[in-house]
């Protein structure tokens, strides 16, 4: 019997306990490396389910205005790869949530896709999103990610047609990562209703959690996903506290928020509605 990864493994106990998952995104190295570190041990504490590492790319796909700005405030200060598989490294990441890279197929290319991901997966990281891989090599990618024992996320949006997205979820494990909405991430102050009908129809193709981004920034949206998604994830609305954190106490005191916000969000998914 094949082992279930650690994505896996944190969905079927979820699952099991009538829980939603709660799925933080952050910025590597905004405003540092160890920052990022202290955040990801913050969230890790509040109980957070996984959490989701952007390496900041000068040309990201479909990232809102929030997290371009803190990408491009971590490339400013000269981050390299190298620098965030360092600093995940140096936590204890087996006594934290998995961490899932969201990473642009540019940067595994440029490296080699082998190379990266095993750099990736000795540092500590249990899955990644590529939200620009080329559907033709999605395939390999996939191979060469789960040969290491990590997970593939994959991507559906909105306008995803039924035929693209049954190939896409062919391609996919760990999650499925559900765009809420057509267009690039960021805080809305609702969901569109549609959203409902179309992960009732991905529900119906795939036994994979089905997890909702693009967004969602508040406690009270998660109840209308309760009965049709397995997790939710929030980016924007976490990333946009690190952006005025240029001194050390500004840096905790937006910490120390951002833990007391995800834990209210972590509340929002681990209850039974």
């Amino acid at each position: 019997m094949t082992q279930q990864t650690r994505i896996a493994a944190t969905f079927s106990a979820l699952k099991a306990d009538g829980h939603l998952a709660f799925m933080p995104f952050v910025t590597a190295g905004d405003p540092s490396i160890d920052a990022t570190q202290s955040l990801i041990q913050e969230l890790g504490a509040w109980g957070v389910d996984l959490i989701e590492v952007g390496f900041p790319y000068s040309d990201p796909i479909a990232d809102g205005p929030v997290i371009q700005a803190s990408y491009t405030r971590a490339l400013n200060a000269g981050l390299h790869v190298d620098e965030i598989f360092r600093g995940v490294a140096e936590l204890p990441t087996d006594e934290l949530p998995p961490l899932v890279a969201m990473v642009s197929y540019a940067l595994l290319f440029r490296r080699g896709v082998d190379t990266f991901v095993k750099q990736a997966v000795e540092a500590g990281f249990a899955g990644f999103i590529i939200p620009d891989l080329p559907a033709d090599e999605a395939e390999e990618v996939g191979e060469i990610v789960r040969s290491n024992g990590a997970d593939l996320v994959q991507l559906v949006a909105p306008t995803t047609p039924n035929d693209r997205a049954k190939k896409i979820l062919a391609a996919a494990s760990g999650f499925v990562y559900c765009i809420s909405i057509a267009g690039v991430t960021g805080v809305r102050d609702e969901l569109p209703p549609e959203l409902t009908e179309q992960l009732r129809w991905l529900r119906s193709q795939t036994d994979l959690p089905l997890a909702v981004g693009f967004g969602i920034s508040r406690p009270d949206q998660v109840d209308m996903l309760r009965e049709v998604a397995d997790g939710v994830i929030v980016g924007s609305a976490i990333v946009k506290h690190l952006a005025d954190a240029t001194s050390p106490d500004k840096l905790a005191s937006a910490i120390s928020t951002v833990g007391e916000f995800a834990g209210s969000l972590v509340a929002a998914t681990h209850s039974q509605g």
